[in-house]
C-alpha cells in the first residue's frame, strides 16, 4: 500500500429493499514521517503520493528553508506502516533547524501543537506584492472546472485539492490529499521544485480557510487565494497583515470577497 493513493474496500449497500454486497474506492491515509538531517521532526497523516513535493512545501511553511536551493537531497522510503521522508539541508540552514527542533513540543499537520509560545505561533508574515489582474470570469471558470482536475476525489469523494491557475484561467498544477494542509504543501512544493512562481497566478483550495492556509500562501508568495468555504477570524486578520487578497465561499456562480487590499475588483 505505501505509495498508492487509493485502495478498494468491501462494502454493503443498505436500502429499504435489502442489503447488497459491493466495493468502494477510498483514499489511502497513513503516517508520513518527515525528518531533516536524520532528525525526526513531524509525523503527518497524509495520502502517500507526491511526497517530495509535500516535504518541500512543508519545510517552507515551517520556515526551515527559503527555497529549493536550501535542500541538498530528498529521500523517500517505506517504513513500518507508513513512509519516511528525509531532507538534507545546506549547512547554512542547520542552526535554524536545530533551534526549531528544540522548541517543538509535539507534532501536528496544522503546525500549532509544536509551538512553545505565542510569539512563535503568530510570527510576522511577509508583505505580498499585488496579485495579477484576474477577470471575474476567469475565477468563475476555475471554480467551474476544478473538479475536472481532481481524479482522486472523483474516485473517492473524500480528498481536498489545491490548484494553481494562471491569470488567464489555465491550470498550472494541482495536488490532492486527505488533508487540506497537505494538499497545499504538495502544490507549493511542486512549484518550488519545478521553478514555478505561484504568485504569478491564483490558488484555489477546496476547503475552509483556516489561518494556516493563509500563512502557507503568504510564505509561498501567493497573493490571491480562493477557498470554497468560509474563513476564520484569524485567517482574515493574517490575510490583512500580509496584504493577501482573500476570496471565500466561492462557487461557480458567486463568491465572497473577504480581503481586497489592492482593490482587485474595483
Amino acid at each position: 500500500m505505501p505509495g498508492r493513493s487509493h485502495t478498494i474496500i468491501s462494502t454493503q449497500r443498505v436500502s429499504p429493499d435489502g442489503v447488497t454486497p459491493g466495493e468502494r474506492v477510498v483514499p489511502v491515509e497513513m503516517p508520513i514521517a518527515i525528518s531533516f538531517l536524520g532528525l525526526g521532526y513531524a509525523v503527518m497523516m497524509a495520502t502517500p503520493a507526491d511526497l517530495k513535493d509535500f516535504a518541500v512545501g512543508f519545510a517552507l511553511a515551517e520556515r526551515l528553508i527559503g527555497g529549493p536551493q536550501d535542500i541538498e537531497q530528498i529521500s523517500v522510503e517505506a517504513g513500518d506502516g507508513g513512509m519516511l521522508v528525509n531532507l538534507e539541508l545546506v549547512p547554512e540552514r542547520h542552526d535554524g533547524l536545530f533551534s526549531r527542533v528544540r522548541h517543538r513540543v509535539g507534532e501536528s499537520s496544522c503546525g500549532m501543537c509544536g509551538i512553545a509560545n505565542l510569539e512563535q505561533a503568530l510570527r510576522p508574515l511577509p508583505r505580498l506584492a499585488p496579485p495579477p489582474r484576474v477577470e471575474r470570469a476567469v475565477l468563475f471558470f476555475a471554480l467551474d472546472t476544478i473538479r475536472d482536475h481532481q481524479p482522486l476525489n472523483r474516485q473517492t469523494g473524500a480528498v481536498h485539492a489545491a490548484a494553481l491557475f494562471a491569470s488567464d484561467g489555465k491550470l498550472v498544477a494541482v495536488r490532492e490529499d486527505v488533508g487540506r494542509h497537505n494538499a497545499f504543501d504538495k502544490l507549493v512544493g511542486h512549484c518550488l521544485r519545478e521553478g514555478v512562481d505561484p504568485g504569478a497566478g491564483f490558488v484555489v483550495l477546496t476547503s475552509r480557510c483556516s489561518f494556516e492556509l493563509v500563512e502557507k500562501a503568504a510564505l509561498a508568495g501567493v497573493s490571491l487565494l480562493v477557498t470554497v468555504s468560509a474563513p476564520t477570524s484569524l485567517a482574515v486578520e493574517r490575510a490583512r497583515e500580509a496584504g493577501l487578497t482573500l476570496i471565500a465561499l466561492a462557487r461557480k456562480d458567486e463568491m465572497l470577497l473577504i480581503v481586497d487590499p489592492h482593490q482587485l475588483f474595483a
